[in-house]
């Protein structure tokens, strides 16, 4: 059943899909009448849906049946990445929004080889915004999850500081993730570096903010791999995998 997403509560037995959206349901996918589908709204409900009309930039639905969506896991996990070079940050996107983060912060470490300028990063954001939609509505989350706007490093440990727990995965060595979660914490920010890894004084400045370095094995993973593995294992130890 195709999956898509509204910003509205949805209320009543009829919404009406339009923009974006609307257009994708009628011409690229060409879906017709009685065709079911399925929308989640911005309260986290999934409404299971039969097409009644197709115009040209709106599509009204009948909500057959509403429930909590079940797909959200029950810890919310923020993936703070270093910018990596090329376009390893889409690929990087994709599959951590498929995994189940909630968010994602790109920031700028010392290492990071990749800098573009503030127009060239407010273009990226909003194609990265775009992939994390698709990778939603692909892996039928309830939620879109939001790429925010690229951080100094300084700006994203304050940021990290906010959850639960913060672990930064360090190629130096740390404890296994199953050591560092005691399975009360609700939040979890995840500090993954680029290319070059992250410089001592980085990670003495997360470890000073309350952090815990955790490990991902002896072996060096490269930069796109490593945030998917550390979201990987972050979701089977609180069991949402």
């Amino acid at each position: 059943m195709a999956w898509f997403f509204t910003d509205d509560v949805i209320s009543g037995e009829n919404y009406i899909i339009t923009g974006e959206t609307a257009k994708h349901i009628s011409k690229s996918l060409r879906m017709k009448c009685a065709e079911q589908l399925t929308l989640c709204s911005a309260d986290g409900i999934q409404h299971n849906c039969i097409i009644e009309s197709i115009q040209q930039d709106a599509v009204t639905v009948k909500i057959l049946e509403s429930c909590r969506c079940e797909q959200e896991p029950d810890v919310k996990i923020t993936l703070f990445q270093a910018l990596p070079k090329g376009d390893k940050m889409e690929y990087i996107i994709q599959k951590a929004v498929e995994l189940g983060v909630t968010q994602i912060v790109p920031f700028i470490s010392s290492r990071c080889i990749s800098r573009p300028d503030k127009k060239s990063l407010e273009k990226k954001t909003q194609r990265w915004q775009k992939i994390a939609k698709s990778a939603a509505e692909q892996s039928r989350r309830g939620i879109i999850p939001t790429v925010c706007d690229t951080l100094d490093f300084t700006s994203a440990v304050q940021e990290g500081e906010k959850s639960d727990r913060l672990v930064i995965f360090y190629e130096g060595g740390g404890e296994r993730v199953s050591k560092i979660l005691d399975g009360t914490e609700k939040s979890v920010a995840v500090f993954i570096g680029s290319e070059g890894g992250f410089d001592e004084k980085e990670v003495e400045k997360i470890l000073s903010s309350g952090g815990k370095a955790a490990t991902l094995g002896k072996r060096i993973l490269r930069a796109e791999t490593a945030p998917l593995a550390a979201v990987a294992i972050l979701m089977y130890e609180t069991g949402n995998m």
